[in-house]
């Protein structure tokens, strides 16, 4: 009789929640919490923005293509101060890094995911991944001046012609190589597995199951997660300066196509910032160059959001 008693309270209490007329106080006070949290989220990047904005318009709406085609300088009231130098490290860090970092990572994720058997090594090999996405950025910073810097192994120095933009895009190349792997084995890991079975049902090979099924379903995941290592690696700045990004004065103020001036001396978006922001102390002017600068990197990392937002949901009407 009490077991009979105790399972019609239960079902009340599940009717009652699904007719929604019990009321869980938990439930809304933990809900209303989540709320407070996202928007006092948005309203401290709101007000950055905000302020960034209202600081850069000194820059922006007086000599907007005089300060995206100027140069560094010495001194904020200089006609050709601007961030073309960092523009074309940044570009070109963004290029080196989806050439190197995005088809390893995603090969090394389709490995340990479809090949790799399911031991303690591959174990041992996820769990170090998992840490490295986690490590330091100056510490891959230091690991670029080892190795393509100092010219330790491999004579490496030689090949990149050592502070130079290629030196720069390499080393974020490995700082956000773990990242790829990560996102791209979440991505192929949510791939339904009657997608597998039904192409080895009709004969498909491994690599063709692979290449026909799983990487276009997973590829929506794979572009955002190659895309918010993309962001990470385009607003670095300690692991440049490790690597010899120019503070100061740049001398060549190359074209943004001009490959000869990869293995020059360099400088990046987040180098000028950081560089500017240092000197406001002594000229001020230099506080709304920064404030520009940063509405440029912005604009940068939106373009480049925006071009993987299109292909994601390109891959996503394919998939649908």
């Amino acid at each position: 009789m009490i077991s009979r008693l105790s399972d019609d309270k239960s079902r009340a209490a599940i009717a009652a929640s699904i007719e929604g007329r019990r009321v869980d106080a938990r439930g809304l006070l933990f809900r209303a919490l989540l709320q407070a949290c996202l928007l006092m989220t948005l309203a401290l990047l709101a007000v950055l923005l905000i302020t960034v904005a209202f600081d850069s318009t000194e820059q922006l709406t007086t000599r907007f293509w005089d300060f995206l085609g100027g140069t560094l300088r010495s001194q904020s009231g200089d006609d050709k101060l601007g961030v073309h130098q960092g523009i074309y490290g940044s570009m070109w860090i963004a290029i080196i890094v989806a050439l190197l970092a995005f088809p390893v990572g995603i090969g090394g994720a389709v490995y340990l995911e479809e090949y790799a058997p399911r031991n303690r090594f591959t174990s041992f090999i996820e769990v170090n991944i998992r840490n490295l996405a986690g490590v330091p950025s100056v510490v891959y910073g230091l690991l670029g001046l080892a190795l393509l810097l100092n010219g330790q192994i491999f004579g490496l120095d030689r090949l990149t012609g050592g502070r130079s933009t290629l030196s720069g895009g390499i080393t974020l190349a490995i700082l956000v190589l773990p990242i790829v792997v990560i996102t791209s084995g979440e991505a192929l890991r949510a791939v339904p597995t009657a997608l597998r079975e039904g192409a080895y049902g009709v004969g498909a090979t491994k690599w063709e199951m692979i290449r026909t099924q799983v990487l276009p379903y997973a590829a929506p995941g794979i572009l955002t997660g190659t895309l918010l290592s993309m962001a990470r690696a385009v607003g670095e700045a300690a692991p440049l300066i490790l690597v010899g990004a120019v503070t100061g004065r740049l001398g060549d103020n190359p074209g943004l196509f001009e490959l000869s001036a990869l293995d020059d001396r360099f400088t990046a978006l987040p180098i000028v910032i950081t560089s500017w922001t240092q000197q406001s102390g002594r000229d001020t002017g230099f506080a709304a160059a920064a404030a520009a600068a940063i509405v440029v990197l912005l604009a940068l990392v939106l373009l480049m959001n925006s071009a993987a937002i299109l292909l994601r949901n390109r891959f996503e009407k394919k998939r649908g």
